[in-house]
């Protein structure tokens, strides 16, 4: 399931969630507009060249060197703009336009926050200080993204994942590569976006078989659902991200929430926005797999 998405995106980290794809069953980014200004078509590199395989390959990522010091960080976008939350603070920095894409339609941080993106037609590696994309292979690709950690889908490296409907795919970081890996089951598909973290739980918000959306727990190793929490409240949730035991949401209406499960409860709890307003839609979001997984202070 890959689609575009809209305007204004946020990142953060014990305090927020990312936008992730529409309703039961097909997600369907286009067709919003970008608050930022940017139209939300998709765009490749014209002197890029390559493609994606949907069948076998190798895997050659290497993204598992040791993680520098930790940084409460949490990114997200809308289809034009990355921006950066910090969660200690709360505070908002716009990091800026992506340079060399556009239409991006979510983004995945490695254990050591290597920020990569999809758009409709290709895969792109991004710089976190200036946004600046640089094009790995062109190809359609998910617009629910994450690594998982190592251990997982890979033995020797972290996974970069993604849904296509109910679909599990895994996708080459190095080569753009997507194999179909697993499915969702139970009658559900990707509303989204997918979120991991190491020694922690994956979550994936769902729409169909009543829910739109859903939170639930998937195993990071099949894709298979493992637990439904429930109704987060809120539909078209684009973006997720984790920090401290906390899950954040971003739909496509500009809402940011966190959710909490508590004694097996899921809970969910608006965030105010600072300066936000009409106009805003996220897109994506993403937090490291390096997350704490519960709250460190």
């Amino acid at each position: 399931m890959s689609l575009p998405r809209a305007a204004f995106a946020v990142l953060l980290v014990a305090s927020v969630l990312g936008p992730g794809a529409i309703a039961c069953g097909s997600s369907s980014k286009s067709g919003f507009s970008d608050g930022d200004g940017g139209s939300s078509g998709s765009s490749g590199d014209p002197g890029s060249s390559g493609g994606v395989g949907d069948g076998g390959g190798t895997f050659n990522n290497d993204v598992n060197v040791s993680p520098p010091d930790l940084v409460a960080e949490v990114y997200g976008h809308s289809a034009s703009t990355l921006y950066r939350l910090d969660p200690d603070t709360k505070a908002v920095t716009t990091i800026g336009a992506f340079g060399g894409c556009s239409g991006v339609i979510d983004i995945a941080l490695d254990a050591t926050s290597r920020l990569f993106g999809t758009t409709d037609t290709s895969l792109y590696s991004i710089d976190k200080a200036t946004a600046k994309c640089t094009h790995i292979a062109s190809g359609s690709y998910p617009n629910s993204l994450s690594f998982v950690p190592k251990g997982t889908v890979d033995a020797n490296v972290e996974a970069l994942v993604g849904y296509e409907g109910s679909d599990y795919v895994r996708i080459d970081p190095g080569t753009g590569t997507k194999i179909k890996i697993g499915s969702l089951g139970q009658g559900l598909a990707s509303s989204g976006d997918i979120v991991s973290v190491k020694n922690g739980p994956t979550y994936l918000t769902v729409t169909g078989n009543g829910c739109s959306d859903c939170l639930v727990e998937v195993d990071p190793k099949t894709g298979a659902m493992t637990k439904n929490w429930g109704d987060v409240k809120h539909a078209n949730v684009f973006g997720l991200a984790f920090w401290a035991g906390s899950v954040y949401g971003f739909d496509d209406v500009g809402d940011l929430f966190e959710v909490k499960i508590v004694s097996g409860k899921l809970t969910t709890t608006p965030i105010t926005i600072p300066g936000g307003g009409g106009g805003l839609s996220f897109w994506g979001a993403g937090s490291t797999t390096s997350a704490p997984v519960v709250p460190t202070k």
